[in-house]
Protein backbone atom coordinates (compact mmCIF):
# COMPACT_ATOMS: atom_id res chain seq x y z
CA UNK A 1 0.00 0.00 0.00
CA UNK A 2 1.23 3.48 -0.74
CA UNK A 3 0.92 6.45 1.61
CA UNK A 4 -2.05 7.98 -0.24
CA UNK A 5 -4.05 4.75 0.05
CA UNK A 6 -3.13 4.36 3.70
CA UNK A 7 -4.16 7.96 4.34
CA UNK A 8 -7.53 7.46 2.68
CA UNK A 9 -8.03 4.29 4.72
CA UNK A 10 -7.26 6.12 7.98
CA UNK A 11 -9.62 8.97 7.03
CA UNK A 12 -12.41 6.56 6.09
CA UNK A 13 -12.10 4.60 9.33
CA UNK A 14 -11.96 7.78 11.39
CA UNK A 15 -15.08 9.18 9.73
CA UNK A 16 -16.95 5.88 10.11
CA UNK A 17 -16.30 6.12 13.85
CA UNK A 18 -17.55 9.73 13.87
CA UNK A 19 -14.20 11.08 15.03
CA UNK A 20 -12.59 14.36 14.10
CA UNK A 21 -8.87 14.50 13.43
CA UNK A 22 -8.44 16.30 16.76
CA UNK A 23 -10.32 13.61 18.71
CA UNK A 24 -8.40 10.79 17.03
CA UNK A 25 -5.13 12.59 17.71
CA UNK A 26 -6.02 13.02 21.38
CA UNK A 27 -6.88 9.32 21.70
CA UNK A 28 -3.52 8.40 20.13
CA UNK A 29 -1.54 10.97 22.12
CA UNK A 30 -0.34 12.79 19.02
CA UNK A 31 -1.04 16.14 17.35
CA UNK A 32 -3.94 16.70 14.99
CA UNK A 33 -1.37 17.88 12.45
CA UNK A 34 0.16 14.41 12.48
CA UNK A 35 -3.24 12.86 11.70
CA UNK A 36 -3.75 15.38 8.90
CA UNK A 37 -0.34 14.53 7.44
CA UNK A 38 -1.11 10.81 7.60
CA UNK A 39 -4.44 11.30 5.84
CA UNK A 40 -2.93 13.40 3.06
CA UNK A 41 0.06 11.09 2.64
CA UNK A 42 2.53 13.84 3.52
CA UNK A 43 4.14 12.06 6.47
CA UNK A 44 7.33 10.17 5.69
CA UNK A 45 7.71 8.50 9.07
Amino acid sequence: MDQIKIGKFIATCRKEQGLTQAVLAEKLGISDRAVSKWETGVSHS
